[in-house]
């Protein structure tokens, strides 16, 4: 089979940092190719060289496509080419149709007037090609993040796609749509479309892929063709961090003391739509040094559980009475809770965790102000001290922690929301999907932290969709469904297997 992508000896460097160094990527035609590397290894970097993001001549090396020597000046001359790129940050706007949004910059018209009827129609032929049974009229924003993906796929589709790269496209999504995604892209296969994957899923990279490329620090490590063998997650697993990883999550000692904190018949209502009660009577409790998880299907309610008791960020008519080390705190206000011991890292990073614009120093800081100023003023050199000291402790891969969040990996920038929060001094650390999207390599940094701050007596409170995580990590497991805790299992009785049929039987 011929090659329909060759990028050889791409080089790409920012200011203080190479960030690729001489790539070598072979694609031949009509195959899945999946990337994988850590976080920061410069798969999403070499994918931006492709689609022209960065335009020739700011990277040395050569792109052959199609046979031919391709220099894109930018996405839109790759987009003519057929090369489409779906990043993990989707590119919709929700207030538009989906019709809109899948012919927006490639509209359907005539003499500068949209032919509408055309619009729709060939809108409602590409959604049934990707599976979607919505109306082309139906707004973005009433459509779940797994529907959003199928749209972003339909938008490709319209553009004529010959060669489709996919940033991390399962990472938000549940196992159903994951699996309704992977089994389009095999059908798009069978339909001659190319495809690069970027995923940190390596069962899914395992099941659709026919060859893998590994990228460790911005070289090459190796490329595996699964026609001629099979290929192993540990295989992948060696090449990317380099080493073994016979242990997945690091060794841990059960070491449970008092209770921490005890979260008594707790009720959430829906900010919106007052008739819905979102939680219903949870109750919970962390011991110091216990590492708690809370396990369930999206949209159990586990998130609007973690924000409800961080002063009150989501919904409304909350009861329920919240007590640290046996005394009854007052959890109303974000302040008040941080007050009281509480942290929440946020599944929402980038949003919701972190201020993009502003340094690696200032985020970290952040959640604790007074720990770094007099008087109302801030110390910079204090702020400094501190911010290095994280960084040092928790292997940010920075040159300088007067890097913008924005530049760093999503592996890193999970680091420094961590950081934040463990400067803030809590007692108990809410962590929400705190894993999601990050390399193998990075998750497990992420587990030895967690298991030091329970070795610290601090308690910790995890809410994750990847159940190995939680059977690996947690010494109790709380199953969720539907806003209720309809179970509660020892490590020593937890399996995916008990976890399911609580939520199933309930």
């Amino acid at each position: 089979m011929s090659a329909l992508l060759e990028m050889r000896a791409i080089t790409k460097t920012f200011p203080g940092v190479k960030a690729l160094d001489e790539v070598n990527l072979t694609v031949r035609q009509g195959e899945i190719h999946a990337l994988v590397g850590e976080n920061g290894a410069g798969k999403s970097t070499l994918m931006k060289v492709l689609s022209g993001v960065y335009p020739a001549g700011s990277y040395d090396g050569e792109i052959h496509y199609d046979g031919a020597l391709a220099e894109f000046r930018d996405i839109s001359d790759s987009e003519k080419r057929g090369i489409i790129i779906i990043h993990q940050e989707l590119a919709l706007v929700p207030l538009l149709s989906i019709a809109e949004n899948v012919f927006l910059g490639n509209e359907n018209a005539r003499n500068g007037v949209i032919d509408w009827q055309g619009t729709f129609q060939r809108t409602e032929a590409l959604l049934r090609k990707v599976g979607l049974r919505e109306a082309p009229t139906t707004l973005v924003d009433k459509l779940g993040v797994g529907k959003q993906q199928l749209v972003e796929i339909a938008k490709a589709l319209s553009k004529e796609v010959r060669l489709l790269i996919l940033d991390e496209p399962t990472a938000a999504l549940s196992e159903a749509d994951s699996q309704a995604l992977l089994d389009l892209m095999l059908e798009l296969k069978a339909q001659g479309v190319t495809s690069i994957i970027i995923s940190h899923k390596l069962n899914e990279v395992r099941r659709v892929a026919d060859s893998v490329t590994v990228i460790r620090d911005g070289s090459t490590v190796s490329t595996m063709d699964a026609r001629s063998q099979p290929i192993t997650e540990a295989a992948i697993v060696r090449d990317m961090v380099g080493r073994d990883m016979a242990h997945r999550y690091p060794e841990r000692q059960r070491r449970a003391g008092e209770v921490l904190m005890e979260v008594s018949d707790w009720n959430v209502w829906h900010p919106e739509h007052v008739d819905r009660q979102v939680i219903r009577s949870a109750s919970l409790h962390v011991c110091a040094g216990e590492v708690v998880g809370i396990a369930g299907l999206m949209g159990a309610g586990r998130t609007e559980l973690a924000m409800s008791l961080f002063g009150r960020s989501w919904g409304r008519n909350v009861s329920g009475t919240v007590k640290i080390r046996g005394k009854e705190v007052d959890v109303s206000k974000v302040d008040r809770a941080i007050d009281a011991g509480l942290a929440y890292v946020t599944e929402d990073r980038k949003s919701l965790g972190l201020i993009l614009e502003e340094t690696i120093q200032r985020n970290v800081t952040l959640a604790n102000l007074q720990g770094v100023s007099s008087g109302g003023v801030l110390n910079e050199n204090a702020e400094t001290e501190v911010s290095e000291k994280y960084r040092r402790a928790m292997n940010i891969r920075t040159p300088s922690v007067f890097q913008k969040v924005m530049n760093l990996s999503g592996g890193n920038q999970q680091k420094v929301v961590l950081s934040k929060w463990l400067f803030a001094g809590p007692e108990v650390l809410i962590l929400d999907e705190p894993t999601r999207g990050i390399d193998v390599g990075a998750k497990f940094e992420i587990y030895g932290i967690i298991n030091e701050l329970s070795a610290q007596g601090k308690g910790v409170l995890m809410i994750s969709s990847e159940m190995p995580e939680l059977l690996g990590m947690c010494d109790r497991i709380y199953v969720m469904n539907e806003g209720a805790l309809v179970g509660e299992l020892t490590a020593a009785e937890a399996s995916q297997e008990r976890i399911m049929s609580l939520i199933v039987t309930e």
